[in-house]
């Protein structure tokens, strides 16, 4: 057993905060509705911490959070402002709060809105020394946008998510997925949001103990639902 779930995390709307759940549906595509909207420019270009072929920088999409009204995601997602408020017209608000006429709130269509493969595992081991590793600095999984925090157990080394790419596990009764490779981080992990404050530091030390790379990715073998303290289990 490699550990249990502790933590699910869902992002309605891609680079912005996302929500707790206690269960959810995973299929192909990753967590039901996970990052099924972004922040588009009339580029087509998604709204991010960075500037890529894909992506435009627009700072401050962190400190916003989304969610699904009911948990369901067949539903548009609700944009919450920086106090937690539901805005009544999301395109409006961004428009606003970010000072650009040329972005709105879009459903993903021909391009993906992952930045690579469908599901990000992160464990308490690796979470917990990076804490260690910037001591005074505010750090919690949000930093890295996990979809899975995994409790492992105690002595577990950090970075331990290496050891499992190219294996299967077993996630509850159904669920299956492959690791296949760390994510590259970038600044978003230094980006302020709600009540964490910008610090340079913490990718820093990333860079310098791991070649920038933190979690595991995953693609999705067999779908299923995955609930709070399932167990996660090499097959």
């Amino acid at each position: 057993m490699l550990g249990t779930i502790e933590r699910i995390w869902r992002y309605p709307i891609k680079s912005i905060g996302g929500e707790l759940l206690d269960e959810v549906a995973v299929d192909a595509r990753g967590l039901a509705g996970d990052r099924l909207y972004a922040v588009r420019d009339a580029e087509g270009k998604f709204g991010s911490g960075k500037n890529t072929r894909r992506f435009r920088r627009m700072p401050g999409l962190l400190q916003l959070q989304s969610r699904y009204p009911g948990g369901t995601a067949t539903e548009v997602p609700e944009l919450l402002a920086p106090d937690g408020e539901p805005v009544p017209d999301p395109n409006s608000y961004v428009r606003h709060y970010l000072d650009r006429n040329d972005v709105e709130v879009a459903r993903e269509g021909a391009i993906s809105h992952f930045d690579q493969l469908p599901l990000s595992v992160l464990t308490t081991a690796t979470l917990d020394w990076v804490r260690a590793a910037v001591p005074g600095v505010p750090v919690d999984e949000r930093r890295f946008r996990p979809n899975l925090l995994v409790r492992t157990p105690p002595g577990t080394p950090p970075f331990v998510e290496d050891e499992w790419f190219g294996t299967t596990a077993r996630i509850g009764d159904a669920l299956c997925i492959r690791f296949q490779r760390s994510s590259e981080r970038c600044v978003m992990t230094n980006e302020a949001q709600q009540d964490l404050p910008h610090s340079p530091l913490i990718l820093r030390v990333i860079a310098q103990a791991h070649d920038m790379r933190l979690d595991a990715l995953a693609t999705v073998e067999q779908p299923g639902c995955v609930q709070l303290g399932d167990t996660v289990e090499l097959t």
